[in-house]
Order: C-alpha cells, then sequence, then structure tokens
C-alpha cells in the first residue's frame, strides 16, 4: 500500500468484509491477462508487514499487527505520536529497508505464470521507481527484466490517466479510493482485500493471488 508522508485522510468506518468470491462476481466472465495491471505495495508487496516489523522493533510497538490498520492513513490507526508514525512510514519505504519487505503469498508463482504470456505491467503511487523495480526482479527471478515494466505516479490520483494510456481495463488495487475513481472511468477495479479496506464496496475482493487466478484467461499461444 503506498503510504507518502504528504498524504492525509479521513478515518474510515469499518464494517464485516464483502467477502464474496470475485468468481462469482463475475460470473462465467474472465479476465484476459494482457488487459491487466498491478498496484506493488499492498497487493504485490505485503510492505504493511514490513511497517508492523519495524515498528516493534525500533519503538517496541509490540502488541501491533496489520489488523490493527484499519485505515489507509496510517496516523488514524496507529496507537503512535505523529512523528513516530512518520518515521516508521519513511523507514517502510526506503531504499534500505523496501528489498526487506515479503512479497504476498503466491504473488511471485502466479506472475511468473502469467508473465509467460505478455509484459507485467505494474503503476505505483511512490514518487521513484527504482527501488520496486529492483524488488520486482529480485523476487521475480524467472521473470525476463524486459516483461517488468513499472510507472511511478507519484500521487494514486494519478494513476487513471497512466491505465487509460496502457489500455487496462482491469487493476488490482489495495486502496478503496482509487477503486472508486477508477470504476467511475470505465477501469474495473479489483480490490485486494486488506484491513484498510474492510468496509463494504461494489468491487469484486481478491483475498488471496490463487483466487485471482481463477479469474485470468491466458491465451492458447505464449509470447516469445
Amino acid at each position: 500500500m503506498e503510504k507518502r508522508e504528504a498524504e492525509s485522510g479521513e478515518a474510515h468506518l469499518t464494517f464485516p468484509a464483502r467477502r464474496e468470491k470475485a468468481s462469482a462476481a463475475f460470473g462465467h466472465h474472465t479476465i484476459d491477462v494482457r488487459e491487466v495491471a498491478f498496484d506493488i505495495d499492498g497487493v504485490v508487496a505485503d510492505t504493511m508487514a514490513l511497517f508492523v516489523t519495524l515498528a516493534r522493533e525500533r519503538f517496541h510497538l509490540n502488541f501491533l499487527t496489520k489488523d490493527h490498520l484499519t485505515c489507509y492513513d496510517l496516523h488514524l490507526c496507529v496507537p503512535a505520536a505523529r512523528d513516530v508514525v512518520d518515521e516508521l512510514i519513511c523507514l517502510t519505504l526506503d531504499d534500505e529497508h523496501t528489498p526487506l519487505i515479503p512479497a504476498m503469498p503466491d504473488a511471485v508463482e502466479v506472475l511468473t505464470e502469467l508473465a509467460r504470456c505478455g509484459p507485467l505491467r505494474f503503476v505505483t503511487a511512490r514518487i521513484w521507481p527504482e527501488s520496486m523495480v529492483a524488488w520486482l526482479e529480485r523476487n521475480l527471478p524467472e521473470v525476463p527484466r524486459e516483461r517488468i515494466q513499472v510507472i511511478a505516479t507519484g500521487d494514486p490520483d494519478a494513476k487513471l490517466e497512466v491505465l487509460q494510456r496502457m489500455n487496462v481495463r482491469y487493476f488490482l488495487e489495495d486502496r478503496l479510493e482509487t477503486c472508486h475513481m477508477l470504476a467511475k472511468d470505465g477501469i474495473q477495479p479489483l480490490l485486494f482485500d486488506q484491513p484498510w479496506n474492510r468496509q463494504w464496496s461494489p468491487f469484486p475482493r481478491i483475498v488471496a493471488w490463487r483466487q485471482f487466478r481463477d479469474l485470468i484467461a491466458l491465451p492458447h499461444g505464449r509470447e516469445p
């Protein structure tokens, strides 16, 4: 989940997650792998797992788990001073600690399979793409580098224009506000389940990468 110090947000009321299977929401419809793109933080990279680890190690917030992160603005849900949260965000996203972020379960296996059919396209709200390009190349060793495409927008609201230029129809995203924005302009969001997005939404909710893989239709032939 992209967290930037400059971002602010309102607290969200938290409702029980709407966890219906995305496959049921789509009916018999499947997704062409060539029409999908991915957010990185909170979707491919378990960024907030590192945030929690650093909070425990650096500031002795030993009680903290990802389930406490119930809103996108971490200042509203982490019971610590604002400067502590700011420092944790900076540490989590800096070049030293980004390599330590674990991948989401099964993300590597699914993305490696999808890459055999074409490039993997990632759109992140991080300001600079280099650290995430390196992270993806390290975590996807079987994917040729030329098949990993990363665009950093610096702002979640800038993702729409980028995705439209790329002719993307489906976007796997964890930030609910971004999902609403994309849906208004014809891009189908797939909401990757996280504690900070568990209020009700109309979007298909993806609770695991294997579930996402079940929605994908691969072309009969593989690209060379």
